[in-house]
């Protein structure tokens, strides 16, 4: 198809369709207008005003000036308004070395008589006398000539200077109140006088969204909550003469990057319907009343073109809880901005068209009349992929791809447990730029596993410096990782273990976690056994420990306290919880069950300590064989910790619990009676 679109094109023409970075040129000769251009002009006018006007020779004094007269250095003085004089010298006086420094070069003053201005002569009567008196000596043709003018200049007024500068600050203060305003909007939002009005954007039939929902691979539960909105701004008969109300809103909730804001931009791009988008954020001004002004424009723009929908991403922005950490004796914008989108929202009938999407990650800080019945009536839950969704996510992000023909999309799937979409999206892209860095011709395999690493574990640091001892005590430390899970029954299964540094650790041991919905006490222990196993294998080879295990104990002492506080799987504790879905974790305890809590913690994370090093014990062989190998490839996966160790406890206890079926009679006798047709 582009090769189609491509031909009777030149060349240039066909790279500048294909160059995504060449900056596209405007349309018609005639370059776009700027209202900067007014400003410019107007800060040239005046400067021009300022040094362009009436200028000033060399201010002397009177007495200097009877000087040059007795002299004979003055050809004629002007005096201006009797109150400033103009002293004109002679042709004689420029070439005197004691004048031509004072000279001009004629560019702002007549360059045939050189001109001083005297602020203020005093008395025109007094000084015309002293004029007289100083050229008594003078001959004939040397008297000095003054000649008394009256000129109007509108620069003198002081009425019009105040005018003047007050109009030239007015018009700079508006362009930054307009820059401040963070630019024009529909409407112009950013213009100083337009600054309530609304800033969200508008896609219409003009400017058409075109993601739809085969674009949104995953999410099937979300995508049919959100297709019943599409349905009735299609086809509202169908719902109205049964006498059912469409919900006014829906709120999109869930962790980052699990598609909310593609899944809005799909419903915008299926319903063929007005679509305003914009961000919490966009409420927010220094101005007190912007935000719930604009609220209101919004409303009125929506309801002008219903039917329609109105998107706001991030509404926790302007929707967080009431009352909490508000400023004493202030006015909180942001409250009286969420009190207008409630009453906007409980403003507009069922039956105007105008529908409210939102999406949020924290709707557990959201205020509660927001989401009551009649606001927000629904909320679609955008969960983390799981294994079928992230399939179809991959068969999305790889169609750009030039990916290897072997390539097994369900591996991938298997691989990445707990990845978002903008994770695998993230993934697939880093995978085809270090195929492109090797110069490879098509993304394969390891491509996908090395952009994996880069992701979770960080960048891959070849050049560190780390001495032989440090490296084998990493070695030591992560092989007892991967020897107490390979041991231990329930404890994740091991991908591979490596000494590589990457990010801020040394070392890691990969794993890859069952996709289960709740989780058992023994498999919380394991888990637990096997993240202590770093740390009890430098006890057990070096009888001493070191600090690399930091990031191993936070992660158990998180489990144990979660065991013990939260999920209630401690006996002397029993059957009770601490934690709050809306405060977190609570103290609702006294200080004798907060004793107890913190012994049983750490009860349970010395026993898991005491069980690997016991498991190592028993192992030492096995475990220091494994170190050796790490330390030699520096890349081990489950194939090499079966040759050393066998099948792991965890497939053991599965074949026992899936042991092979016998064969049943009929296929006994099927069996038998093929033997028997291949002996005749």
């Amino acid at each position: 198809m582009s090769e189609d679109k491509n031909k009777g094109k030149s060349a240039k023409e066909q790279n500048n369709t294909t160059n995504p970075f060449e900056r596209k040129k405007p349309k018609g000769g005639a370059p776009k207008f700027n209202p900067v251009w007014i400003y410019a002009i107007l800060i040239m006018v005046f400067i021009g005003i300022t040094f362009m006007g009436p200028k000033n020779g060399k201010q002397i004094t009177v007495d200097r000036l009877l000087t040059m007269v007795e002299e004979g250095a003055v050809e004629k003085i002007n005096v201006i308004n009797r109150s400033k004089a103009e002293i004109y010298i002679t042709e004689a006086a420029k070439k005197d070395d004691q004048y031509k420094k004072d000279v001009p070069d004629g560019s702002f003053v007549n360059p045939k008589a050189f001109v001083y201005y005297l602020s203020d002569i005093g008395d025109y009567e007094f000084f015309s006398n002293q004029v007289i008196d100083a050229q008594k000596s003078l001959g004939e043709g040397k008297k000095v000539t003054i000649n008394p003018e009256v000129q109007e200049n509108i620069w003198d007024n002081p009425l019009v200077n105040l005018v003047l500068y007050i109009a030239i600050f007015g018009l700079i203060w508006m362009f930054i109140i307009k820059r401040m305003g963070g630019g024009s909007g529909p409407g112009g939002g950013g213009q100083i006088f337009s600054i309530g009005k609304s800033k969200a954007q508008l896609f219409d039939k003009d400017t058409k969204v075109n993601v739809t929902f085969k674009d949104v691979a995953g999410l099937e539960g979300a995508k049919e909550e959100v297709m019943e909105i599409v349905d009735f701004l299609k086809n509202p008969k169908k719902y109205t003469d049964l006498g059912g109300k469409i919900p006014k809103g829906a709120l999109l909730v869930g962790p980052p990057g699990t598609g909310k804001t593609l899944l809005a931009k799909a419903v915008a791009g299926e319903a063929e319907v007005p679509f305003f988008s914009l961000s919490g954020s966009d409420f927010v001004e220094m101005f007190v009343g912007v935000g719930a002004s604009r609220v209101r424009d919004l409303f009125k723009q929506a309801k002008e073109k219903a039917p329609c929908i109105i998107f706001i991403d991030e509404i926790d922005a302007i929707g967080r809880a009431r009352g909490k950490n508000a400023m004493q004796g202030g006015n909180d914008e942001r409250e009286n901005t969420l009190n207008q989108l409630l009453t906007e929202m409980d403003g507009f009938g069922t039956d105007t068209g105008v529908i409210m999407l939102a999406a949020t990650n924290r709707v557990d800080i959201l205020d509660s009349a927001l989401l009551r019945a009649g606001r927000f009536d629904r909320q679609i839950y955008a969960d983390m992929p799981d294994l079928n969704e992230r399939r179809q996510i991959f068969d999305v992000h790889l169609k750009p791809i030039k990916v290897a023909k072997d390539l097994d999309i369900d591996f991938l799937a298997r691989q990445t447990p707990g990845f978002s979409g903008a994770d695998i999206a993230n993934m697939c892209n880093e995978a085809a730029l270090i195929a492109a860095r090797y110069d490879k011709k098509q993304v394969e395999k390891q491509d996908f596993l090395d952009a994996v690493d880069r992701i979770v574990g960080g960048l891959e640091k070849k050049n560190k410096i780390i001495t032989p001892e440090e490296k084998r005590a990493v070695a030591v430390h992560e092989a007892g990782h991967a020897t107490v899970s390979w041991l231990c029954e329930h404890a994740n299964p091991l991908v591979k273990v490596t000494i590589v540094p990457r990010g801020r650790s040394l070392g890691a041991a990969w794993y890859l976690p069952d996709e289960r919905q709740i989780t058992r006490t023994e498999q919380m222990l394991d888990e637990m056994c096997a993240t202590l196993g770093g740390r009890a294998a430098e006890k057990v080879i070096f009888g001493k420990i070191s600090t690399g295990a930091l990031s191993d104990l936070e992660k158990v002492t998180k489990q144990a306290m979660a065991m013990v506080s939260i999920y209630g799987l401690n006996e002397k504790i029993g059957n009770v919880s601490y934690y709050n879905m809306d405060q977190g974790f609570s103290k609702p305890f006294s200080e004798k069950q907060a004793a107890l809590i913190d012994d049983e913690i750490k009860k349970l994370t010395d026993e898991q300590y005491q069980r690997a090093i016991k498991l190592l014990d028993e192992n030492k062989d096995k475990l220091l064989m494994l170190a050796d190998k790490l330390l030699e490839k520096e890349v081990i996966f489950k194939d090499d910790l079966e040759k050393i160790f066998g099948k792991s406890a965890g497939d053991i206890a599965t074949i026992k619990a899936n042991p092979e079926p016998l064969p049943t009679p009929t296929e006994i006798s099927e069996v038998t009676e093929e033997a028997n047709k291949e002996a005749e």
